[in-house]
């Protein structure tokens, strides 16, 4: 609309009186008055806000999509639709882990104290690597001698492979002396889903839970 308005105006190359030269004066001003206007309209509009994390935002990831396939320590089939309204924390790893497994669910629970009430909305599930080993009553007791709210999801080793696949979890066991004494090499990070079951953030090994409380606090009272 613009460009048709300033080709109307726009004085003919034969043009030299002072009316003439009004005529395109009057036009221009015009014009700039419509330019402003319209950038003053812009002026109106909030900028998108951004939502700064401590952690790794992965929000929109093609991965680490859903819990199909893994199983509660009660044996029913877990979803994330179980813990809508809850901001969800996904940790893979192995009962007999000697540092990093009891590390990290040591800080979950040290994140659930500094949560205070919101840690209600808070559900931090342990994924087993190692379920020939790992049975249900196992798993119950491990988790929850870290915080009885603690839960664990387990399935047959095919099944665990692929779902760790899902989430680009590595994993892949060392043999010991004997078969009691076989370990985990394994990636060491957390996900984090918000209460509406989207994955959010990517949780490094090692961060402390200051950062991690932060974090979820932020997605639970967004």
């Amino acid at each position: 609309m613009v460009d048709r308005l300033v080709g109307a105006a726009r004085p003919s190359r034969g043009c030299r009186d002072r009316a003439c030269g009004a005529v395109g004066r009057l036009a221009s001003g015009a014009v700039l008055a419509l330019c402003l206007a319209l950038n003053l309209a812009g002026c109106g509009k909030s900028a998108p806000v951004t939502t700064s994390f401590h952690h790794i935002d992965i929000t929109g990831a093609n991965y680490a999509q859903d819990l199909v396939g893994l199983q509660t320590t009660q044996g029913k089939p877990a979803a994330l639709a179980d813990y809508r309204g809850k901001a969800v924390l996904v940790f893979f790893g192995y009962t007999r882990c000697p540092d990093v497994c009891p590390t990290t669910l040591q800080e979950a629970a040290e994140v659930m104290r500094a949560l205070g009430p919101l840690a209600e909305r808070l559900q931090v599930l342990f994924v087993t690597l190692d379920p020939a080993h790992d049975t249900a009553p196992i798993l119950d007791a491990y988790t929850k001698s870290f915080d009885p709210r603690f839960a664990a999801l387990r399935a047959d080793e095919t099944t665990t492979r692929q779902v760790a696949q899902r989430f680009k979890i590595y994993y892949e066991r060392v043999a010991g002396k004997t078969s009691d004494s076989d370990t985990f090499d394994h990636t060491a990070a957390s996900f984090v889903f918000d209460p509406q079951g989207r994955v959010r953030l990517y949780v490094r090994n090692g961060q402390g839970p200051q950062a991690l409380a932060a974090d979820l606090a932020v997605l639970l009272k967004g």
